[in-house]
């Protein structure tokens, strides 16, 4: 049985074998409140319209998130923390959920994976060949998108969709096609020397989108690039559009994103979701910033 809110679900408690990584522990719905406890990872996503949003856990259990919208919801972070990769139980915790010793040894979390340009697998210094070869050697795109503005990205191939929804841009385009992922680094470099690659997360939880036409921009981009580069441009682009489950726009909050470190308890209405954002009516609260802490969750 689903631990989100599920209508046939009354009056019931039970444990749940958990993992080390990472599981939900308790379920409970009583008068109408739904409750979980777990170690929390990133949300996943499914193209819909609007895009529908759901917590996994390891054990299988999944909660809708797109059901919890227009009611109130309150996350509280327990005090303890696990590596997502290790589950190793820490006080501190880098770049989306991973303890010290796996940051400096995980080849998904060397400094190349945030400036791919400086990819190091050719050199035979990957921390892990078989990551390398099949997370980085294989083709990916270069892609316009438009999230708070305009900006250039890079996924693996296939995995567009995906990359535009985890990024809340309502519109992407294919661009380029290269080889493997350092191609791809130094052409967003080169990209970026006139857009940008970051996305405004302020705008972003406050719903400002640049309006652009990315057909036309891509158009522009294309004719400035050097001549190395023209020969990987995808010629036939379509612009793909996404939209996000909102409950009522006009109650979105002022543009604040809240810490678990910092306020254990974060509670409001959920007026919208969009990218990995939980937007409340007073802020908002990244989920995979805080991947790995043991929070419970409350909706009613």
């Amino acid at each position: 049985m689903p631990t989100g809110i599920h209508p046939g679900f009354r009056g019931c408690r039970r444990e749940l074998q958990t993992s080390e990584a990472c599981s939900v522990q308790v379920c409970q719905q009583i008068n109408g409140v739904s409750g979980l406890r777990g170690y929390l990872r990133e949300m996943s996503h499914e193209v819909a319209r609007p895009i529908e949003y759901s917590w996994a856990f390891d054990d299988g259990q999944t909660a809708r998130v797109n059901d919890w919208l227009g009611k109130s919801v309150r996350i509280q972070f327990l005090g303890q923390k696990r590596c997502v990769h290790c589950g190793r139980s820490v006080t501190k915790l880098y770049q989306a959920g991973y303890c010290f010793p796996c940051v400096t040894t995980l080849a998904e979390t060397d400094l190349c994976i945030v400036k791919p340009e400086i990819c190091h697998f050719h050199l035979g210094t990957c921390r892990d060949d078989q990551y390398g070869e099949s997370h980085c050697m294989i083709p990916h795109y270069v892609y316009l998108a438009v999230s708070s503005q305009v900006k250039v990205g890079l996924t693996r191939k296939h995995r567009e969709l995906t990359r535009w929804m985890d990024q809340g841009a309502v519109g992407g385009l294919l661009f380029a096609e290269v080889p493997n992922r350092k191609a791809a680094g130094e052409l967003e470099v080169e990209i970026a020397r006139e857009l940008p690659d970051k996305t405004d997360w302020r705008k972003l939880i406050t719903g400002v989108v640049a309006q652009v036409d990315l057909e036309a921009l891509a158009t522009i981009v294309a004719a400035r690039l050097p001549e190395q580069w023209q020969r990987y441009l995808i010629e036939q682009r379509t612009v793909h559009h996404l939209s996000y489950p909102t409950f009522d726009p006009e109650r979105i909050g002022k543009a604040k994103s809240h810490s678990l470190d910092k306020s254990p308890v974060i509670e409001g209405t959920l007026i919208a979701i969009r990218g990995q954002y939980l937007i409340f009516d007073h802020g908002a609260v990244q989920i995979r910033k805080h991947a790995g802490f043991l929070c419970d969750i409350t909706v009613e």
